[in-house]
């Protein structure tokens, strides 16, 4: 990463975009933006390159790639302003491109939501339902990798998204896994600072946070590929 590199000002720049949501505005600023982009896409590159040693199943995944693009889908929300206030890209193995599986970050206006998720969001029923055996079947190596302390310190015990209000279909309400089997979305959430991101060093800081993640993630990802026909 360049020694200067400095992403505090996409801060204020998705500020003045949420306030000024409209295409005459973001025409006027969008070089602003693709520069903030060019140096969000190398900083998100630079990640992957410091976690593939431990997941080497992303070390060619291209960040340009997997970058979610500014431009909101309007044509079934009540919300019409055509932009998103944030910038987003995710991390993860391309075989299981379009799971919803891997490594989120996102940085933005409202800064409540800058951080990282590690895990599978919105699976497909089919795809919940292994993954709920595999909990249910692993639950030792499971409850090792959730338990991990640097895990908990940076994404707590709370789980992010969806959850059944009782027991999935197939499993006993006082199963000892029930905690999880009733997630929807199997994943964790971290908070990272506006500040984090005026420090040049901030790919290495984000790598430091996504590191304990990963074993959820790798574990959920071999858990969809795993064949048991």
């Amino acid at each position: 990463m360049n020694a200067n590199s400095n992403l505090s000002r996409l801060f204020s720049f998705f500020e003045a975009l949420h306030a000024n949501n409209n295409r005459p505005w973001f025409a006027g600023h969008k070089s602003q933006y693709q520069e903030i982009r060019a140096e969000w896409i190398a900083g998100v590159n630079a990640i992957t390159a410091l976690i593939s040693e431990e997941w080497p199943e992303v070390r060619h995944t291209e960040a340009s790639q997997n970058t979610y693009r500014i431009y909101r889908d309007i044509r079934f929300s009540n919300d019409k302003t055509p932009f998103k206030t944030h910038i987003s890209s995710s991390i993860g193995n391309p075989a299981l491109r379009g799971q919803h599986t891997g490594i989120y970050l996102e940085a933005g206006f409202p800064t409540t939501d800058t951080g990282v998720w590690g895990g599978i969001w919105n699976p497909e029923r089919d795809v919940l339902r292994k993954l709920r055996r595999a909990i249910s079947d692993n639950a030792e190596e499971f409850l090792e990798i959730v338990n991990n302390p640097e895990l908990l310190r940076l994404y707590g015990r709370q789980w992010g998204g969806r959850a059944l209000k009782t027991a999935p279909k197939g499993y006993a309400k006082d199963h000892p896994m029930i905690e999880y089997l009733r997630l929807n979305d199997i994943g964790k959430f971290c908070p990272i600072t506006p500040a984090t991101f005026a420090d040049p060093q901030w790919p290495e800081i984000l790598a430091e946070h996504i590191r304990p993640a990963i074993p959820l993630v790798k574990f959920i990802d071999y858990s969809i590929l795993e064949d048991t026909d």
